[in-house]
């Protein structure tokens, strides 16, 4: 039975199953007349998180931090221009919204990403609690997974949870599961506690545009420059390989699958990347691809990388092709990545399929808001996790989480909005409620509708702010600023074997402090790094 897309676009890539049966297929195949996709560079191998302050420089030499509000202005326009051209040489860049074919044909309306000129002051022993807290957050996830019991939801995750429930129906277990993740993160001012935001298990963004010759290097290199006219020393900005960290994981995934299925060719299972149809982030998902084919030649010898339209995705009946041995999904997070019942067979037919899923539908919804919430209640980490200590570490950096059910905290969050955040089910940016907006929102929805299950409330964070320079547009903006640090981490499970289960670098987003939403892709945020104080 075939599965076609509403609209077909040039070189669209043709999927297919080696079975047509309602029970999981042996192989996810895909064939595609031409490869329209190709990078090339290089990179050094980098030690995530190192943080290395043995430079020629001596430390003690170093000027006190100049502040912000003092800044030379020649100094600062000077800083300004380098950077702009830094980027532009480097390829930290997104695409232009103001340009129509921007976020789909490559090298077509770029513009420099959104940055902070300099990187954000963060204390050391945060910067650690965060790194160990990786692996615990990448076990839970897996062993979440596990468990089938559901909650009332919102229509778009029920569509997920009929996926999965439809897994379950048929006993499809996942052999080999990988996940990589990234766990966002807020300094709370008052506390100075590390509080976790939220803990994102699908299309964690922004991995190459974080690291590598993007946001750490340029930090980097500005204060291998300026850093004694600024009294900041560049070995204090941690090292960041969460791009290269991402495709060791995939390319492992991909081994694993073909030991697992050793009927296959080696050279024609390939790792398929689903995206967007308009995505003016592409560039942080074509570094991650130039990694993989700089680093494991033997993934590319036959073009083994794709891009893949999820709404282009055409599933039907054929011979030949190539076996998906790993389905990234950059895609399939929000409901208008699902526009027809298409999108919606095409996750269907790729989660029943032997490939490996990042994330299969189960971690999918292991990230959920819900589960967020749902595991931060009295002793549920205890069903998931034996290690005491780890609950406890995982304890002390979760906020205040409720559902509407809580009368009392939903009493409280009518009388005092400006504490509350009301989110729903969705990713990307620019969905949260706050303020009297929180207040109006409960007041609809105390009338015992379904809706509620739409939403949790958290506590609201209001983190340590700071005067900062963010550049967007060429133009550099003083103001106050307040950020968000984001670790990621990658797990890579084969049966019982753990294979991998690791912090693999980090993501910092900074924005304006009045501005209540961060989302760097939605024009809130600029991308940042970390200074370790």
């Amino acid at each position: 039975m075939g599965v076609t897309s509403s609209s077909t676009l040039p070189n669209t890539i043709y999927c297919s199953t080696l079975q047509t049966s309602t029970k999981p297929t042996t192989s996810f195949i895909l064939k595609t007349p031409t490869n329209p996709i190709s990078f090339t560079s290089s990179f050094l191998p980098l030690k995530c998180g190192k943080v290395d302050i043995n430079d020629t420089q001596d430390e003690t030499s170093l000027k006190p931090i100049m502040g912000v509000e003092n800044m030379n202005p020649e100094l600062l326009q000077k800083m300004v221009y380098d950077s702009l051209v830094w980027c532009s040489l480097h390829g930290l860049v997104v695409g232009d919204k103001n340009v129509k074919k921007s976020g789909i044909v490559p090298g077509v309306g770029m513009v420099h990403a959104p940055f902070a000129l300099l990187p954000t002051s963060f204390p050391q022993s945060h910067w650690q609690q965060a790194c160990e807290l990786t692996s615990i957050f990448n076990e839970l996830v897996d062993r979440v997974s596990l468990d089938g019991k559901t909650k009332k939801v919102d229509d778009f995750t029920r569509r997920l949870l009929d996926i999965h429930s439809k897994m379950l129906e048929i006993n499809k277990k996942e052999v080999i599961r990988l996940g990589l993740h990234r766990s966002d993160y807020m300094l709370d001012d008052q506390t100075k506690d590390l509080l976790q935001i939220e803990l994102n298990t699908i299309s964690s963004s922004f991995p190459g545009l974080g690291c590598l010759n993007s946001i750490w290097s340029f930090s980097r290199n500005l204060l291998n420059h300026y850093g004694k006219e600024l009294g900041l020393h560049p070995g204090r900005v941690p090292e960041n390989a969460a791009a290269a960290q991402y495709a060791k994981a995939l390319a492992q995934a991909w081994k694993e699958y073909n030991n697992y299925r050793l009927a296959l060719c080696l050279n024609r299972a390939v790792i398929l990347i689903v995206v967007q149809t308009e995505e003016r982030n592409m560039y942080d998902q074509h570094w991650l691809s130039s990694i993989l084919k700089e680093r494991y030649p033997f993934l590319h010898s036959t073009d083994n990388w794709f891009l893949v339209l999820f709404s282009s995705c055409t599933v039907h009946t054929c011979r030949g092709g190539q076996a998906v041995a790993v389905v990234y999904f950059r895609a399939g997070y929000a409901p208008a990545d699902y526009p027809s019942e298409s999108e919606w067979r095409a996750r269907l037919l790729m989660e029943c399929s032997s490939a490996v899923k990042c994330p299969s539908i189960s971690y999918h919804l292991a990230g959920t808001k819900k589960v967020q919430q749902e595991l931060a209640k009295p002793s549920v980490l205890e069903r998931f996790l034996e290690n005491k200590d780890d609950i406890v570490k995982l304890q002390k950096c979760f906020a205040g989480l409720w559902s509407l059910d809580d009368s009392k905290v939903v009493k409280d969050a009518i009388e005092r909005p400006q504490l509350f955040v009301l989110k729903p089910q969705r990713e990307g940016g620019g969905n949260n409620i706050y303020d009297n907006n929180v207040r109006e929102a409960l007041l609809k929805l105390q009338d015992g509708s379904e809706e509620q299950a739409a939403y949790i409330l958290m506590q609201r964070i209001f983190p340590i702010t700071s005067p900062m320079f963010l550049v967007r547009d060429g133009i550099c903006h003083q103001d106050q600023a307040i950020s968000e640090l984001g670790i990621y981490g990658a797990y890579l499970r084969n049966k019982e074997k753990v294979i991998f289960n690791d912090q693999c670098g980090y993501l910092v987003r900074t924005k304006v402090s009045s501005s209540n939403e961060g989302g760097v892709a939605a024009g809130y945020g600029v991308l940042d790094s970390i200074y370790l104080s």
